[in-house]
């Protein structure tokens, strides 16, 4: 009798088990089948599961070989006319920074462009009587903050909406130095915002080659204003590219006696940077 009950207790803890082993295999294969059905995958454990990527940031400093034609008036003279080559530029430039940033996460974006020029230049009189010689001084900037959007975001073509704002800030000095007007100077500035907005794209040609460019119009404190950009550009490594091409950009602002309606045009080569 001692035998029997042992092994009847021994087979029902047996059958226990197997019963309860083979009731949760059976929702483990409901719960699979439902995953089949409804497409939802496992969890990826695995030390190689990446995590969704954030925000991803890019710099770019670039160099603009470009010229500037319009009308500008300060000092509350009349308008000049002014035609300034690249060289022009270069002959008188003390100081310059260029320089672009995008952070993107997902479809949303953040960019932001910087410009700022440093000039200067000195004339001589012939008599020397009321002055010996006229230095000017010129101080540009041009900075932009801007919001996007990616419309259309495929494996190699992207297109953003983009809207924000651009400061512009310009500052002439006027300096006379011997004769009868030596120490005199004079300062005249402005600064205003304009409202901006376009778009901007990129389309993939290859494993490394790609173009890049923008649109960009507006306005407020300017009558218009409006930005082109169009570049080639290559994939040196997955945090390092180069390119090339060819910008072009406007703005017609006056208030009172200063205007500032001027175009600035010409190549451009740069580098972006990802971190």
């Amino acid at each position: 009798m001692e035998k029997s009950f042992r092994f009847d207790l021994k087979a029902l803890v047996m059958a226990f088990a197997m019963g309860t082993l083979t009731v949760g295999m059976a929702h483990v294969g409901e719960a699979r089948a439902a995953d089949l059905e409804t497409g939802a995958t496992e969890p990826d454990w695995s030390p190689d599961a990446v995590a969704e990527p954030g925000w991803q940031v890019s710099v770019a400093p670039y160099f603009w070989a470009a010229g500037m034609t319009g009308t500008v008036a300060s000092f509350g003279a009349p308008g000049v006319d002014v035609d300034m080559s690249f060289s022009d530029i270069m002959d008188g430039l003390d100081f310059s920074v260029m320089a672009a940033g995008v952070a993107r996460h997902g479809r949303f974006s953040l960019s932001t462009d910087l410009l700022y020029l440093k000039l200067s230049t000195k004339e001589t009189s012939a008599h020397g009587v009321i002055v010996d010689n006229v230095s000017l001084g010129s101080t540009t900037m041009e900075a932009t903050a801007l919001a996007g959007y990616s419309v259309l975001d495929l494996s190699n073509v992207r297109l953003d909406v983009v809207g924000g704002a651009r400061v512009w800030s310009v500052r002439n000095e006027l300096s006379f130095n011997g004769g009868l007007l030596n120490g005199r100077g004079a300062k005249d500035s402005a600064t205003w915002v304009d409202a901006m907005g376009g778009i901007k794209g990129r389309v993939d040609l290859s494993d490394r080659f790609y173009l890049t460019g923008s649109a960009l119009g507006g306005g407020g404190s300017s009558d218009f204003a409006w930005d082109l950009l169009g570049a080639v550009g290559y994939d040196v490594s997955d945090r390092f590219s180069a390119l090339a091409g060819y910008r072009a950009l406007g703005v017609d602002y006056q208030d009172g006696p200063f205007e500032f309606d001027v175009t600035i045009q010409g190549p451009i080569i740069g580098a972006s940077f990802k971190f």
